[in-house]
């Protein structure tokens, strides 16, 4: 369940396997390759080049897609065991972690992945985006956060270029925003940004990216850091030159603040029109406690980007500390710590939403290796007919997509975008989707 990167790394690696087998991959959209199509910010191509991978596996004949299938709604636990030996869970993490400090539910309070799955043309969430502040502060330093600054920083006119939705250009274009502050409670040498989005942010020549001196503080822990890895070092060079630097006088301005721990989102008549944060200091071990010192910045709204969260399946265990799915090894496990029966997980569902899309191979190979190890123990389904689910999802009146179908729908996108010299447009309509698809 699940036509993302880990869903489609774990069916090429079973599919590469000694065993004997079909591989069906559910996805709730109506397109493949979730968090590249629906996570993965349209000016990142680079990273969208992964779809040419995952293609090429999902044209295996062994492996069929079926998308348009909400688990949950359209089927249950049970009808996939009428079916299948197996079912792998690969759904992702596509919510936003709470941030608990006072103000966080006003008018001008977000979350991130609201905000990129709109960004990114997602179906489910609304066409319009409310851009109307000229001063934005966002809440954390991993690369999702640099995602979210970044796209309300560059003007719309940079972005045409990309695959994103008419709707967000005009968005974007009539947007306001002239100052954009980022935030992170402990220095640069704890920054969760790789060193390619962190310099990726002074490529645009309207974003003047500013760094302040008194920001750059490092403790014995930190230092330790440095050493130890040459992505953080990278990292903290690139912040230091910047910092001291001249400015330059480009349109707009992002500000990149260290040592500032967000304690309270300001508001008049239920809106965002400040950030309250306290001044931190290194503790030595590359935490930080509280100084006393407290600043308020003038914003207007506020996105926190500390953390995406899986979302609960139906009938299948849920840390909701954790926001994962309890496991040994990818296989899933009930209250007792018992192994459910035939029933596994991969990626961010279950080991949280960190690491980067890389890091799911090896996660997948590891389910893999589980469910192949208890193979001989697997009860088979009810129904060996293996097109016998397209029958019972055609009876269940769910308009499912296949991997022909996107075919359709890529070459249509692609053909929206050849009048304006772009790669494609992307379609953001579930219903338009699917009937391109299904055409």
């Amino acid at each position: 369940m699940g036509a993302g990167p880990a869903g489609i790394y774990a069916a090429d690696i079973l599919d590469k396997s000694d065993a004997d087998v079909t591989i069906d991959l559910f996805e709730r959209m109506p397109a493949p390759f979730g968090l590249i199509r629906y996570g993965v910010a349209p000016d990142h191509p680079r990273i969208k080049g992964i779809v040419t991978a995952l293609h090429k596996v999902l044209d295996k004949p062994n492996i069929r897609l079926l998308g348009n299938v909400d688990y949950g709604t359209d089927l249950k636990l049970d009808d996939l065991r009428q079916f299948y030996d197996a079912v792998i869970f690969s759904t992702g993490a596509m919510a936003d972690r709470a941030l608990d400090i006072p103000g966080i539910d006003l008018d001008g309070s977000y979350g991130a992945a609201d905000f990129v799955s709109w960004y990114d043309g997602h179906p489910d969430v609304p066409r319009t985006w409310p851009l109307n502040a000229t001063s934005v502060a966002v809440l954390g330093v991993g690369n999702v956060a640099l995602d979210v600054a970044r796209i309300l920083a560059k003007t719309a006119d940079e972005l045409l270029s990309t695959d994103i939705p008419d709707n967000v250009y005009q968005g974007l274009k009539a947007s306001p925003v002239t100052d954009v502050h980022v935030f992170g409670r402990r220095g640069p040498a704890q920054a969760k940004f790789t060193p390619l989005e962190l310099r990726e942010l002074d490529h645009s020549p309207n974003v003047e990216v500013i760094v302040y001196p008194e920001d750059i503080e490092f403790d014995e822990g930190s230092i330790a850091a440095l050493r130890a890895s040459k992505q953080i070092d990278m990292v903290v060079k690139t912040l230091q030159e910047w910092a001291i630097r001249d400015q330059g006088d480009r349109p707009k301005r992002l500000h990149l603040h260290f040592l500032h721990s967000p304690c309270e989102i300001v508001g008049e008549d239920g809106k965002v029109t400040g950030l309250r944060t306290e001044r931190t200091e290194l503790t030595g071990d590359g935490n930080v406690r509280g100084t006393g010192e407290f600043h308020v910045w003038d914003v207007q709204a506020v996105y926190r980007a500390v953390g995406y969260l899986s979302s609960h399946l139906p009938e299948i265990p849920f840390d909701h500390t954790t926001g994962t799915v309890p496991n040994q090894a990818g296989r899933v496990l009930d209250i007792d710590e018992e192994q459910v029966p035939g029933v596994y997980v991969t990626g961010w569902i279950k080991r949280g939403p960190v690491g980067l899309i890389g890091h799911t191979k090896g996660d997948a190979a590891e389910t893999i290796a589980s469910l192949l190890a208890d193979a001989g123990n697997l009860t088979a389904p009810a129904v060996e007919d293996p097109d016998a689910i397209l029958g019972f999802l055609t009876e269940r009146g769910v308009p499912f997509t296949t991997w022909e179908g996107w075919g359709k729908l890529d070459a249509h996108e692609k053909a929206l975008g050849v009048p304006h010299g772009r790669e494609r447009v992307k379609v953001v309509e579930r219903d338009e989707m699917t009937r391109i698809s299904r055409s």
